[in-house]
């Protein structure tokens, strides 16, 4: 399996574990959300509506179309801080997926 093949698989896997825990949307942000400058559309949208929609179609768009990867990649402490206070889900598979998905990039 290619390293782009494992993250694939990887994306595969964070998606079915946002769906376990009911964070999977079937309704896109407004078009004004995904406008947004801010890291992780940090003004616009919640932290697993960004994951869903911008970092996993592109990221899957990127390799789909051969382009270039980032050489180092780290979201997974964006997500601990933002789910930190979320007691209403488990999170922690969520979470290790998203380490798991980091260290695919560490160079």
């Amino acid at each position: 399996m290619t390293p782009e093949q494992r993250i694939l698989a990887k994306l595969l896997l964070i998606e079915e574990e946002m769906k376990n825990i009911e964070l999977w949307q079937l309704e896109s942000p407004t078009e004004q959300a995904f406008e947004s400058v801010e890291p992780f559309c940090i003004d616009t949208m919640s932290a697993h509506e960004w994951l869903q929609w911008v970092l996993i179609p592109r990221l899957s768009s990127m390799i789909e179309n051969e382009m270039p990867l980032p050489n180092k990649f780290a979201i997974a402490p964006y997500y601990e801080e933002a789910f930190k206070e979320d007691k209403s889900r488990d999170v922690t598979d969520l979470l290790n997926h998203l380490r798991e998905l980091d260290a695919m990039f560490k160079s």
